[in-house]
């Protein structure tokens, strides 16, 4: 379960986000790729076990699901869901959808 050491990671780096600045975290937005190797939902479970005590104590998590996409790096087609992961004779490349972004952050200031 490396979703709880993701969470501390995503705490710490809104932390240092918010160092010297005025206001509340009132929402973490993030993009979570289907290929990322992270479960959505023990993400957030992780997220409200880390959150108290911390810059995220008021804060909402908000996951954006970010789908795979595959295309062709020899002639850029794109390769859709289901269909054979190959095209002009080599594997296709992952354009999109391995993903774990911090999107935005969300405040509420005095």
């Amino acid at each position: 379960m490396h979703e709880y050491s993701l969470v501390q990671a995503l705490v710490d780096g809104v932390e240092r986000q918010m160092r010297g600045r005025a206001g509340e975290v009132r929402r973490v937005r993030v993009r979570l790729g289907a290929m990322s190797g992270v479960d959505p939902e023990l993400l957030a479970t992780a997220y409200d076990t880390f959150r108290p005590h911390t810059v995220c104590a008021a804060a909402e998590l908000e996951l954006t699901r970010v789908p795979a996409r595959w295309s062709c790096p020899a002639c850029g087609r794109q390769i859709a869901a289901g269909d054979r992961l190959q095209c002009c004779g080599g594997p296709a490349r992952l354009v999109e959808g391995d993903e774990l972004v911090l999107e935005q952050l969300e405040l509420e200031v005095p």
